[in-house]
């Protein structure tokens, strides 16, 4: 079990490592997304809403850099987290539960963005849910479950070392 916890914690960090690392090095793909999404120039003309939305080039960029900052600080965590519990898979159970820190903080992080930063602030505050061309619930939505599946996976107790 925990060996199969770490494996899965370095895969979660390997993705949220690409997906920052993508972010910067093609920097102007998902700008894009986000920009029109800050913009909510693709939702209906109808909502009453649109006095949310943020036109500022400079704000935009900030957001957008918030974003991937908060990703690459959602990986290097996972990879510490990662690395702790592969240095402590020997170790007794309260031990092995201290080196899982790190995991459980980058996997939170991971949350927040994807969860509270593209579902509820991009998909609600800012009406993505409403855009058809600039909605990434779905994907966010499958960011949320793998990190929160993960999140439960790695909270499991284990107190076999502990007994011995």
């Amino acid at each position: 079990m925990r060996l199969s916890g770490v494996l899965l914690l370095t895969a979660i960090a390997l993705w949220l490592a690409l997906v920052a690392f993508g972010n910067i090095t093609d920097y102007g793909s998902n700008w894009v997304f986000v920009q029109h999404v800050l913009a909510m120039d693709s939702i209906s003309p109808d909502a009453s809403i649109h006095y949310r939305a943020i036109h500022s080039p400079l704000l935009q960029h900030v957001a957008y850099v918030l974003i991937i900052a908060t990703e690459s600080v959602a990986a290097l965590l996972c990879s510490i987290g990662a690395w702790r519990m592969w240095r402590a898979r020997r170790a007794p159970a309260s031990t092995f539960r201290r080196a899982k820190r790190f995991a459980i903080y980058g996997l939170t992080v991971g949350l927040i963005l994807w969860l509270g930063g593209f579902m509820a602030l991009g998909g609600e505050w800012f009406g993505m849910w409403m855009s058809t061309q600039w909605n990434g619930l779905e994907s966010a939505f499958r960011f949320v479950v793998v990190l929160l599946v993960a999140l439960v996976y790695l909270g499991q107790h284990d107190d076999e070392r502990d007994q011995q």
